[in-house]
């Protein structure tokens, strides 16, 4: 490449550099001469030698040009130097050169003619550039000339217009950031006022405003503190929401909706909402129960406050039960109204809302008003599925309270209270959510079923300490009275009056028509009528009872005034008292004789007949039934407990009154089998006959006998031996006759023990009615059997009847002195029965029994005296006949009972002495009420005279056929 340029420079051209300034830098080049072409000519021209001496080079030379060829051959040179050697090596490389100069040689005479054509376009191209500037130059000469004569000075003015507009923005700005940077002042007295809509309203405003202007630092810190206070708003409001809880104001919580609505958290609130009722029913429940605690404590330490609430619950004293239930379920009623409340908010608002909508379908806001539906009904739901929730909450916190103190030992009217408050309660939760309140229910059984179990046995024991006290003296009360006046059973006239205003109502008295939330939805609190209600127990139970209001019985009564005293002292002393023959004490003797004369009068108007233990019975029934009443789940223990004391009263009396085995056993069927079963159940179910020491029983015997009652005896005071007072008859009339008032009572109750009883128990039910309460006037037979028996004196009449002549031959017209014996015994009878019934009231029913009987028991003494007859003529029985008829005739005007007793008894068997052989053995087997002793005698009375031996011992063979199964 250097001898080409060595040759170019030769020939004397020069480069295209070195003629044309203007264009870049080109390394020169000259082209080879003549000479050089010659002398490159003259080396050897074979091809094929040329190119192997070009292909002998070596790579190295061919790299670049920055290679030091020099260099490189003398670091080749071997360390011993040889001339001849190096000679050889020079012309080597000579030669190499030659071909390498020949080969460029022949290239660029081949390619010369394009060589001279390029050369003469660049000569041009330099032209047109030199052309170019002169053009260039010109233009920018007359650009200058355009600047500085008229752009610059309009161009000013437009920029600096520009910059006017640019600073009245930056201005605007300002005053927007001065105005941003004092919305915190506001914030705070928005928020003082309650007013979180605006607060909130004005917050996003300025966080918009913030974000136009987020461009500026300070802005970026004021959209940081505005965030800031949003969050603490958000903070607030959530405070402000819980609020709700206990006291529900509708222009608050209408603020606070409308201010999560512009937060776009409409459901967040909800969740919210139902999170802090959650809260403020245990922090209510907590509240109450620990200041009664703390109170009851008398102190001022804290350890109460680190107990859990069921902790807490065992510490409640028995004092300050009651007023803490009551306090604990207002509180949680105020909970449960202001959840009540905040859906009828919500419901109402829901329909304003729709009707706004509809009013305005124009269709331009269907995605927003979606998303409002969409919340709507999130809301609904939420509030619908919250009811069951908190009613559950509120179960489980009162559940915990009431187990956690044994009521086993409460006043009886404290208890009704407790479960009257419970009531009232779950009939809260019925019209809450619909609920059962299955936990309420169930927690209130146990403590219910705990506490009647250790009740009852008290009242039982009380029971039987009243009927061995009670002397059967009558209870004054007025022809109208009725349980419903007595206080223990005001709770089924309430609940039937319509009349009965809602506040006095019980809980058992569901109104039909409003709602306990409407009722008290503006104001008021249903627990709190429940303690007011207990001022009504002071009321007399039998004052109402007064004989002063019955207008027919002032003048019977006008000199007993003072006896109207009377019935308070005993429902006094027997309700509040309890103390068994205390009433008794407890009035004078001249207040029990006016008594007896007022009971006299009273027989014109039929008042009832029954006791003070009558009365204490019925009221501990009417106890009963409040509490079953008020927990249907224990309706059977109580209706079985309540069966118990009708047995035990029943038993009592048959005991005191009724059991004669002596006159039982004379097969008049007077105990039917049915109160034979009844009577044998009780003594088997109830009565403990082995008494309280028996240190060789069984654990479970002592169990079953702890549910036993030992048998009630009569009181000493209670004569039943004495002529003069028809052995007791007064006493056995006030004592039956009052069991059949009580009986009466519980037909009256049926119905309504029905509708409570279990559907499984209800046979039970049945079977109480039908095999014992309808078996009470089965019991005045062998009780009125006993007076019967001994008023009348059979035996000397056997006697009269013993020496009568009978074997007669001519008809007698005059009839036998005995049955003016026996009509002097009847007229007696009736003198004293009559003196009786001047102390005690004897109703219809037991006066016809007791002249049944008595009646049943003369005419069985006449067969009895006809049949120890030796020997008897027609004549004999003609004449028997005829004291019979005048037996019958003179009884008639004794008394009105028809057809009279057992007449066809010995007519009949006075007529059988007139039949034949054939007649009188059919008679015999048809005829099984009479004695064998009787038959046999009237076989033998009328041997001789129209029946023979054969006869007679065909006769006796048939009576003995008959006996023979009795024995």
């Amino acid at each position: 490449m250097q001898k080409i340029k060595s040759l170019m420079t030769r020939q004397g051209l020069r480069s295209p550099q070195e003629s044309v300034h203007d264009l870049s830098p080109i390394e020169s080049f000259r082209i080879p001469t003549k000479e050089d072409l010659r002398e490159l000519r003259e080396e050897p021209t074979d091809p094929q030698a040329q190119q192997e001496i070009i292909n002998s080079i070596e790579e190295v030379y061919f790299s670049n040009d920055s290679f030091d060829i020099v260099k490189y051959e003398l670091e080749r040179l071997p360390p011993v130097l040889s001339l001849q050697e190096l000679e050889e090596y020079r012309d080597k490389l000579k030669q190499q050169q030659a071909a390498v100069s020949k080969k460029v040689a022949d290239l660029i005479l081949e390619k010369q003619p394009a060589y001279v054509q390029e050369l003469e376009r660049v000569t041009s191209l330099q032209t047109g550039l030199q052309l170019a500037a002169v053009i260039c130059t010109n233009g920018r000469r007359h650009l200058n000339i355009a600047k500085e004569g008229f752009t610059q000075t309009s161009l000013g003015l437009l920029a600096n217009q520009r910059k006017r507009q640019l600073l009245i923005g930056l201005l605007k700005s300002l005053r927007t950031i001065k105005t941003l940077q004092r919305t915190d002042v506001r914030l705070s007295e928005m928020l003082e006022e309650e007013d979180y809509p605006g607060a909130i309203q004005l917050c996003l405003e300025c966080q918009k405003a913030a974000s136009t202007f987020k461009h500026y630092s300070c802005i970026s810190e004021l959209n940081s503190k505005l965030q800031d206070t949003l969050e603490q708003i958000e903070e607030q409001l959530d405070v402000a929401l819980s609020k709700i809880c206990k006291n529900f104001d509708i222009s608050h919580y209408t603020k606070v909706q409308q201010a999560y609505r512009l937060l776009g958290k409409t459901q967040t609130a909800m969740d919210q909402l139902h999170m802090h009722f959650t809260q403020a029913i245990h922090n209510t429940v907590f509240q109450v129960v620990l200041g009664y605690v703390e109170l009851c404590a008398g102190n001022t330490d804290t350890k109460f406050q680190k107990l859990q609430y069921k902790d807490l619950c065992t510490h409640i004293t028995s004092d300050s039960y009651i007023p803490c239930l009551a306090d604990l379920c207002k509180a949680l009623w105020e909970v449960m109204l202001s959840y009540y409340r905040t859906m009828q908010w919500h419901e109402n608002h829901d329909q304003d809302e729709a009707a706004a909508v509809s009013s305005v379908s124009d269709g331009s806001n269907v995605i927003g008003t979606e998303e409002n539906s969409f919340d709507r009904s999130y809301v609904k739901k939420k509030l619908e599925h919250g009811l069951s929730r908190i009613w559950q909450d509120v179960q489980l916190k009162v559940k915990t309270y009431l187990l956690g103190t044994d009521l086993s030992n409460f006043k009886y009217d404290d208890f009704i209270f407790v479960l009257d408050v419970i009531s009232r309660l779950m009939q809260v939760g019925e019209e809450f959510c619909g609920s059962k309140s299955e936990v309420l229910q169930e927690s209130i059984r146990k403590q219910s079923v705990n506490y009647f179990k250790t009740y009852h046995r008290t009242r039982l024991e009380e029971l039987r300490m009243f009927l061995e006290n009670e002397t059967w003296e009558l209870c004054p009360v007025k022809s109208s009275f009725s349980i419903l006046q007595l206080h223990e059973f005001k709770f089924m006239e309430q609940s039937r009056s319509p009349s009965v205003s809602p506040s006095k109502q019980p809980a058992s008295a569901i109104s039909t028509t409003v709602t306990l939330f409407e009722q008290y939805c503006n104001g008021g609190n249903p627990f709190e009528i429940q303690a007011d209600s207990k001022d009504d127990e002071t009321e007399d139970v039998l004052a109402s009872n007064g004989y002063e209001s019955d207008e027919q019985e002032k003048s019977a009564y006008q000199e007993y005034d003072s006896d109207s005293d009377v019935p308070e002292e005993l429902k006094r002393d027997y309700v509040d008292e309890q103390t068994g023959d205390a009433p008794l004490k407890s009035i004078s003797r001249e207040t029990l004789r006016s008594r007896k004369r007022s009971d006299y009068n009273l027989n014109k108007v039929n008042a009832p007949i029954l006791t003070n233990t009558t009365l204490n019975v019925i009221r501990l029934v009417g106890k009963y039934m409040q509490m079953m009443n008020i927990l249907k789940p224990i309706a059977f223990d109580v209706i079985h407990f309540m069966s118990q004391l009708f047995d035990y009263y029943l038993y009592a009396v048959y005991t005191f009154f009724g059991r004669n085995d002596t006159f039982e056993s004379t097969g008049l069927g007077l105990s039917s089998s049915r109160l034979r079963t009844t009577l044998n159940r009780i003594q088997e179910s109830l009565i403990d006959l082995e008494g309280s020491a028996d240190p060789t029983g069984t654990l479970t015997a002592a169990e079953e006998r702890k549910e036993k009652v030992p048998s009630p005896h009569l009181s000493h005071l209670v004569v039943l031996t004495s002529g003069n007072s028809l052995y007791g008859l007064a006493e056995r009339v006030v004592a039956t006759e009052s069991l059949v008032f009580l009986a009466e009572q519980f037909e009256f109750l049926q119905p309504h023990l029905d509708a409570v009883m279990p559907a499984a128990k209800k046979p039970f039910l049945q079977q109480f009615y039908s095999q014992t309460v309808s078996t009470a006037s089965e019991l005045r037979k062998p009780v009125y059997w006993i007076v019967a028996a001994k008023a009348i004196d059979y035996e000397q009449m056997l006697l009269l009847m013993a020496n009568v002549k009978w074997d007669v031959k001519e008809i007698m017209s005059q009839h036998n002195v005995y049955v003016d014996a026996l009509l002097k015994e009847f007229e007696e009878f009736n003198r004293r029965l009559n003196e009786v019934s001047k102390r005690v009231r004897i109703p219809l029913p037991v006066s016809n029994i007791l002249w049944e009987h008595c009646i049943r028991l003369a005419n069985r003494t006449l067969v009895e005296g006809y049949a120890n007859v030796k020997k008897c003529s027609n004549e004999g029985r003609a004449l028997m006949q005829l004291d019979f008829q005048q037996f019958l005739m003179k009884l008639e005007k004794l008394t009105d009972i028809r057809p009279i007793p057992d007449k066809e008894f010995v007519e009949t068997y006075i007529k059988a002495y007139y039949l034949t052989e054939n007649d009188m053995e059919h008679w015999i087997k048809e005829h099984r009420e009479y004695s064998t002793k009787q038959l046999i005698n009237l076989v033998n009375v009328c041997l001789g005279s129209h029946i023979n031996k054969k006869a007679r011992q065909k006769l006796l063979a048939a009576i003995d056929d008959i006996d023979r199964p009795k024995r």
